[in-house]
């Protein structure tokens, strides 16, 4: 294991003994904030605690899921004190990004909100930042929650389960785990350089008909 995961693991390890099974679900929480502190070393670890009996199963996986339900809040809470109206204001000043482009991604999560904020629990990265937009929407909290819980119960117990299971072993799941969130980042990032380019092209075009 490299020094960066190293280092993840040795502070969520003095978190959970610190704290026990509250630790391992504030450790959750700051994962949802700070998507760069991967949630494949906290979970299993976590359930590897729980193998050695130094908190129970149940406690790993209650905690967690909490910890994962209150880092959704609150960015869903950043999401809800933006608004919309600030949102398109920042988002329009971006270059390259237009307000009707914005307003397509709105019209898409408020038909397809649902899936996306309980599927969205279970994908690298992505898990975090749906919070927000569904803040921005003012999605329904009990229902947000709802969703959160469940798609964040799916995503703790595969997690936590296999670092049980595994016991000393548990980082080999953090290797698997690493191949999904390469996976999901290098699909965003085509997917930004695809927006970039098409962009770029509508304003060459749009500059060479004013030309004439």
């Amino acid at each position: 294991m490299d020094t960066t995961v190293d280092g993840v693991a040795g502070w969520a390890t003095g978190m959970m003994e610190r704290l026990g099974a509250p630790g391992a679900g504030l450790a959750i929480a700051l994962e949802n904030l700070f998507p760069p502190l991967p949630s494949e070393v906290i979970l299993p670890l976590a359930g590897f605690t729980a193998s050695r009996g130094e908190m129970s199963l149940f406690d790993a996986l209650l905690w967690t899921t909490l910890g994962s339900v209150i880092g959704a809040l609150a960015l869903y809470g950043v999401g809800a004190a933006l608004g919309r109206d600030r949102t398109v204001a920042i988002a329009a000043r971006l270059p390259l990004v237009k307000v009707e482009d914005i307003e397509k991604a709105e019209a898409w999560f408020r038909k397809h909100g649902t899936k996306t904020v309980f599927f969205g629990r279970m994908i690298p990265v992505f898990r975090s930042l749906i919070s927000v937009p569904a803040g921005v929407e003012r999605m329904p909290l009990a229902h947000f929650v709802t969703l959160t819980t469940l798609g964040s119960l799916i995503w703790n117990s595969v997690f936590v389960l296999a670092g049980y299971q595994l016991g000393e072993s548990w980082s080999l799941v953090e290797g698997y785990a690493g191949i999904l969130s390469k996976v999901v980042i290098g699909l965003a990032a085509l997917a930004v350089v695809t927006f970039v380019v098409v962009r770029l092209r509508e304003r060459r075009s749009k500059g060479r008909h004013a030309a004439r």
